[in-house]
């Protein structure tokens, strides 16, 4: 779920950050395999927003932020 979250998301996740494992190579926001964020971090900025990172709090719902959260966590760096 977390991976289809990320690449299906409007706007998605790949639009703007770079991550492999999704095949993703977005320039805006920060490289996802350089930082390797952990689960918290990514739910924080998912749903908080961050920076020109608009909040997706409202676009997505609690169980879908925790799954893209989880997903970059675990296959950030790879």
């Amino acid at each position: 779920m977390g991976k289809a979250v990320y690449m299906e998301s409007v706007p998605s996740c790949s639009v703007c950050h770079t991550l492999n494992n999704a095949g993703s190579a977005g320039q805006i926001g920060p490289n996802l395999d350089s930082i390797a964020p952990t689960a918290d971090r990514v739910y924080s900025a998912v749903t908080q927003g961050v920076g020109i990172m608009p909040s997706f709090s409202e676009s997505l719902t609690e169980e879908q932020r925790r799954a893209v959260a989880y997903y970059v966590s675990q296959v950030a760096g790879q």
